[in-house]
């Protein structure tokens, strides 16, 4: 029987210069979309892309070609909302932080708390609305939460140095964290956070799902601007 997934470029790490050499998640989107043969295509916002290509190459080979159902899934996604650049760094922060080595737990703890400051103020929000997701993860690191509020009291994030540094910075972070974290299986955790990632974006980009996380109102926190992904 003829399967059409067999005519595909097959999945593989890193930068393919055509198709015949295999491709990587989001060069297998560009060609699905019918876009010019990229990694960076723009069907697809970018930070979750960048989500994407972060995953596609830090699982296993046969992890990596279970990620081909997902490809469709992530064409179309593209906004230049803010507010899914928030909510890409908010899912990758608390999926990573219970998990991540205890030198990695500030800095996703401020990337938790980045997210968060910058979806209220994008909301109309008072500052310091923490979701139920976010509560939790950093129940799971007090003493990591407690220095990333007082690191975040006295510094505040600009929506420029959010979108640019901040948020490509907390899922970079993220993706390292859980792939060296002492967990019994990495990859179903990326693959997951990989899941949960486009079902978040395709609620705020599509408004194809009407639940949204409860928040509840905790001490005011404010941001600093993480480094530079590139």
């Amino acid at each position: 029987m003829d399967n059409h997934l067999d005519h595909l470029p097959v999945l593989s790490r890193g930068r393919h210069r055509n198709p015949k050499r295999g491709a990587c998640f989001m060069e297998l989107a560009s060609y699905l979309a019918g876009e010019r043969w990229s990694d960076h295509p723009a069907c697809t916002h970018p930070l979750l892309a960048a989500l994407a290509r972060l995953v596609n190459d830090n699982v296993s080979d046969e992890s990596r070609a279970k990620l081909v159902g997902l490809v469709p899934s992530i064409i179309g996604l593209a906004s230049d909302d803010l507010r899914v650049d928030a909510r890409i760094a908010l899912r990758c922060a608390t999926t990573a932080l219970p998990v991540a080595a205890a030198e990695r737990q500030l800095a996703l703890a401020v990337s938790v708390l980045a997210a968060e400051e910058m979806l209220a103020r994008l909301d109309g929000a008072p500052s310091g609305r923490l979701s139920e997701e976010s509560r939790r993860a950093m129940e799971e690191v007090p003493q990591a939460a407690e220095q990333a509020r007082r690191f975040s009291r006295a510094a505040r994030i600009t929506e420029k140095g959010f979108r640019r540094y901040a948020a490509p910075n907390a899922v970079q972070l993220s993706v390292v964290g859980i792939v060296q974290a002492c967990i019994p299986d990495p990859d179903a955790l990326l693959r997951r956070l990989l899941e949960e990632t486009i079902t978040d974006c395709d609620a705020l980009i599509r408004g194809s799902r009407t639940e949204v996380p409860e928040a509840e109102t905790v001490e005011p926190v404010a941001q600093a601007p993480a480094p530079a992904h590139t």
